[in-house]
């Protein structure tokens, strides 16, 4: 009776004719069962492996056994416990292990004049065609249901006790080679041989040297469990060294400048919100030390001390002004003042707090911290300081050199006799009628008839955002809502090069012009003491500032001649504005441009050789 007939028959008492039964059945589409996803850390053995020859004899012997699962595993909450890296090397010398202990098994549980036998299974049952099954298996186990009593000149108890030789249950030790981590596997016993027992266990860990991190409880559990044997069952697992962390530091303040131009609705900028000053009172802590911790050492199984590293105490940043507490955890100021990172050490540099204007009442000022005034500067007054000036008023005829930035909350209204400089950014409400020199970046509403030199970009987007008249030199971009005027007022951006450099070499050259004309003119008076006195300091500012402008010379040689990244530099170097009027002059580089129509949404970059307006 065919498959078919045999099902129907059981669901329906009946068989019915094949063919109402081809009609009545209707065809069911195989749906495709997706196929899980092998264990990575699993070792894939083919079916023609010792093991799984030694596992299908014992199968057959036995009843149905569990598949052989040899899995690189830790306990249950912690099963990953070798990396990607390791897992494929280690599962390589499991298998090399494998498959030399499973080959000496099955040598060992066949006699060697059974060979052919040995062909089909580790134990004598295998799946060779050439051979009847039941007859090998009755073979193999001394059964004589229909089994001759000889064979080959042997008495059926010599052909049992050939075939089946007692071996006691067999227990293989796999270390991983970090020595972190043991696994057992065990093979079951031959004929009469003892079962795996707790002083096999205990034996076979001993004699490889497996003494630390053992899981004890696994001696007790695995005599006794159903999968006991061709499973890895997971040992012992030794405890890394754990290394000391370092030392570190939690800043109270930043270490970068951190400068937020906030535009209102308006388009405006608040200037006097710019917050580029720390403050810090005396016994503030600017930062905290957090001390370094201790290693704590190892042990791998084989009880072997694995040796940990303490951590590394941090570089206190302590500069001037800071001082370490009592008890080493924080750094502290010890006078009240502006807190900034130098790129080594936090200093708290003083700062000058000039409540009203600078004028005859305080004459000019040189200070070596920052300085903070809260009026205006008037015509005719020096304002110096090593860190940052920062002016809640208007700067008139005057001039100011900030070590740090330089912020003008009101603007400067120079009357062509004004000179700011500062070696970081300029940020200012309006520049009129002034000469102005930024290291780093220029920030402002307006210019008007200003020589500018700065050595990063120039922006005038907020507010009106107008340049008109005098030169623009920048060595990166210039921004603006408006370049030039109606009028067609000469408005010059010279984008590229070194421009503080410039105004430092110009600089250097009016000086040494005006010392030799007052050397001239002292020189033609009646002698004197006084004349005495002043032509020898006279001749040393000279020629110290011509060595100076020799040096400066040599540089700026070199660094035409120093070789560029020709397209960062054609990149950085343009001009960006909403509106370009007739006068405006652009050179980039030694190419000269002057606009003769008013050009809208204007975007100056040199194109070979060429400057082009995108």
């Amino acid at each position: 009776m065919s498959l078919a007939k045999t099902i129907l028959s059981r669901l329906f008492g009946s068989v019915a004719d094949e063919d109402e039964i081809e009609n009545s059945v209707p065809e069911v589409q195989e749906e495709e069962v997706p196929q899980p996803q092998p264990n990575p850390a699993s070792l894939q053995l083919p079916m023609e492996h010792p093991l799984n020859k030694l596992w299908t004899l014992w199968s057959e012997q036995t009843g149905q056994t569990p598949f052989p699962e040899l899995c690189l595993e830790g306990l249950p909450e912690q099963k990953e416990i070798l990396s990607v890296n390791e897992l494929e090397r280690e599962l390589t010398r499991l298998r090399q292990l494998v498959t030399s202990t499973a080959s000496e098994r099955a040598g060992k549980a066949v006699p060697k004049e059974e060979e052919p036998l040995l062909d089909r299974g580790a134990y004598g049952a295998g799946d060779s065609n050439n051979y009847d099954t039941a007859h090998e298996t009755d073979a193999l186990e001394g059964s004589s249901s229909g089994a001759g009593t000889q064979d080959k000149g042997h008495t059926e108890e010599e052909i049992q006790k050939k075939s089946r030789p007692d071996l006691d249950a067999q227990v293989v030790v796999f270390s991983a080679k970090s020595q972190m981590a043991a696994w057992l596997l065990v093979y079951p016993p031959v004929g009469q041989g003892k079962e795996v027992s707790r002083d096999m266990l205990v034996q076979a860990l001993k004699e490889n040297k497996v003494e630390f991190g053992v899981d004890t409880a696994l001696f007790d559990k695995l005599p006794t469990d159903a999968n006991r044997y061709f499973h890895l069952f997971f040992a012992a697992e030794g405890r890394p060294a754990v290394h000391g962390k370092d030392g570190y530091t939690i800043d109270r303040f930043p270490r970068k400048k951190q400068r937020e131009m906030k535009v209102n609705e308006a388009g405006q900028v608040d200037y006097a919100e710019l917050n580029i000053v720390n403050n810090a009172d005396q016994g503030d802590v600017i930062c905290q030390i957090v001390e370094p911790t201790e290693g704590v050492a190892g042990r791998n199984i084989s009880n072997k001390e694995l040796p940990a590293k303490d951590g590394k105490k941090v570089t206190v940043p302590k500069g001037r002004n800071t001082t370490l507490s009592e008890d080493g955890t924080a750094l502290i100021a010890t006078k009240p003042g502006h807190v900034e990172f130098d790129g080594r050490n936090f200093q708290v540099k003083p700062v000058m707090d000039i409540g009203k204007n600078v004028d005859y009442s305080t004459g000019n000022i040189n200070f070596l911290g920052d300085i903070h005034i809260r009026g205006d500067v008037c015509s005719g007054f020096t304002v110096r300081a090593m860190g940052n000036i920062t002016v809640d008023g208007v700067v008139e005829a005057s001039t100011i050199e900030a070590g740090g930035d330089l912020i003008v909350v009101k603007g400067v209204k120079g009357n062509n006799q004004a000179v700011i400089k500062a070696c970081g950014s300029i940020y200012a409400k309006y520049l009129e009628s002034t000469v102005v020199c930024a290291q780093e970046e220029l920030q402002t509403d307006c210019i008007i008839n200003c020589d500018v030199y700065s050595d990063g970009q120039v922006q005038a987007c907020s507010g009106r955002g107008i340049i008109i008249g005098g030169k623009i030199r920048a060595s990166g971009e210039v921004k603006a809502n408006i370049v030039g005027s109606k009028s067609e007022c000469l408005t010059s951006v010279i984008l590229g090069g070194h421009p503080s450099d410039d105004f430092e070499y110009e600089n250097l050259i009016r000086e040494i012009e005006e010392l030799e004309l007052e050397y001239e003119e002292i020189e033609r008076q009646p002698d004197s003491p006084a004349k005495m006195r002043s032509l020898p300091m006279l001749r040393m500012k000279l020629s110290v500032n011509r060595t100076k402008l020799k040096q400066f010379e040599t540089f700026i040689q070199e660094a035409k001649e120093t070789p560029q990244n020709q397209e960062e530099i054609q990149d950085g170097r343009k001009l960006v504005c909403g509106i370009a009027y007739p006068g405006t002059e652009v050179t980039i580089g030694d190419v000269t441009h002057r606009l003769e129509h008013e050009t809208q949404h204007c975007r100056a970059v040199l194109l070979d050789g060429e400057i082009h307006f995108l």
